[in-house]
């Protein structure tokens, strides 16, 4: 892989695609490979044409195994800083204004598991493999928990951190990981309709929404109905909304300016 670029960028019509390009090291994490995907982010929100985010691994066999766990990979903390690569990463996708995808082509292990929780969506082949075996090298998925920890039951997240055995693609969806599971050959045919899905919707909407969502989980009922008045109030005043309301009138398609 010498000389190749570890995250791969591409704009494909209105998706931004970040691919993980180390398929000789099952796509694992270094500060490099972090960075890549954290640019990735940046300029799929820079780009006014781009609707959605895709996030995947190069080659058949996996998505993203993790940290690499090589002497002055994954694990070469500077513990100067005050905050961690990753977590910066994670802290990145969540403040994300536009609706991410994971492509989970294989193999999606410890790290790889946050940015599979970092995404807003999933599609995985069927015979794609999860797990969070942390504790087999001595540690614990620490950051990946604070994202999975609300996504997955209890019980299970409990299990699969404290044995660290491996579960399926289809154990994930049923906990609540994926939203999708297809045979390999159908996954990109999957991945692209899932873009045309939300390609053709109203990008303010979106953007206020994720903002919005993530406001709301940390509220009351009280305090959560209290701000969704203003913000539905809000929205309606922009652009978007305005356009919405008129095509639906008319009868015709609209016309999104993202305003």
């Amino acid at each position: 892989m010498s000389g190749e670029k570890l995250v791969l960028h591409e704009k494909r019509g209105q998706a931004f695609w970040i691919t993980i390009n180390r398929p000789d090291k099952r796509n694992a994490l270094n500060a490099s490979v972090i960075a890549g995907i954290a640019e990735g982010f940046h300029r799929a929100h820079a780009d006014d044409g781009v609707r959605v985010i895709v996030l995947t691994g190069a080659g058949p066999k996996a998505f993203c195994a993790g940290m690499d766990l090589q002497p002055g990979g994954g694990f070469a903390y500077d513990l100067s800083k005050p905050s961690l690569d990753f977590a910066d990463l994670l802290r990145l996708a969540q403040n994300s204004t536009k609706p991410s995808i994971a492509r989970v082509n294989g193999v999606c292990m410890a790290g790889g598991m946050g940015l599979l929780c970092m995404t807003d969506l999933a599609v995985a082949a069927d015979d794609a493999v999860f797990g969070l075996p942390e504790v087999k090298v001595g540690v614990y998925p620490m950051q990946v928990l604070s994202l999975l920890q609300s996504m997955a039951p209890q019980r299970i997240l409990r299990e699969w951190c404290i044995t660290g055995e491996p579960f399926s693609a289809h154990e994930a969806k049923d906990a609540g990981l994926l939203n999708y599971t297809v045979p390999t050959a159908e996954l990109d045919a999957k991945v692209d309709w899932l873009i045309a899905r939300i390609a053709d919707k109203s990008p303010t909407a979106i953007r206020r929404g994720k903002y919005a969502t993530k406001m709301l989980a940390t509220m009351s009922f009280d305090q959560a109905i209290a701000y969704a008045e203003a913000q539905i109030a809000t929205l309606s005043m922009t652009q978007d909304a305005k356009e919405g309301m008129a095509a639906f009138v008319e009868k015709r398609k609209p016309v999104w300016t993202g305003k």
